[in-house]
């Protein structure tokens, strides 16, 4: 049950890749955005929307590997809601290598396990 639990949820990492790209393309926006800050959880940007409005989204960039403070980015974001921002050229099979590997990792140690734990003991 446990592994199917996380299963779901890998997948699930990867459906809404793919459904926040899907939000992107159909309201596309473009910016030159600057790298504020990088941390563990969040890489947070700075651009100015089409509007002219300079905006920060509070959850950071989607798909922010090899991003420093500092960096000048080309971003993508949705023009009806700025919140969701990508780095240009950037999508979700971005996520599908950790997910598939992190799922394979975890079915080779489950399956054996699984295995070990319904085997017949000798009496």
């Amino acid at each position: 049950m446990f592994g199917l639990l996380l299963t779901v949820m890998g997948l699930s990492i990867v459906g809404a890749c793919f459904i926040n790209d899907r939000t992107i393309e159909e309201s596309k926006g473009e910016a030159v955005a600057e790298v504020v800050d990088t941390s563990l959880t969040r890489t947070v940007v700075r651009f100015n929307t089409d509007e002219g409005r300079v905006y920060i989204p509070p959850n950071g960039v989607l798909y922010p590997a090899d991003l420093q403070a500092g960096q000048l980015v080309r971003v993508e974001y949705d023009s009806r809601n700025p919140d969701l921002v990508r780095v240009a050229g950037r999508n979700m099979t971005l996520s599908l290598l950790p997910v598939s590997s992190s799922l394979a990792v975890l079915w080779a140690v489950l399956l054996p396990v699984y295995w070990l734990l319904r085997r017949p003991t000798a009496r």
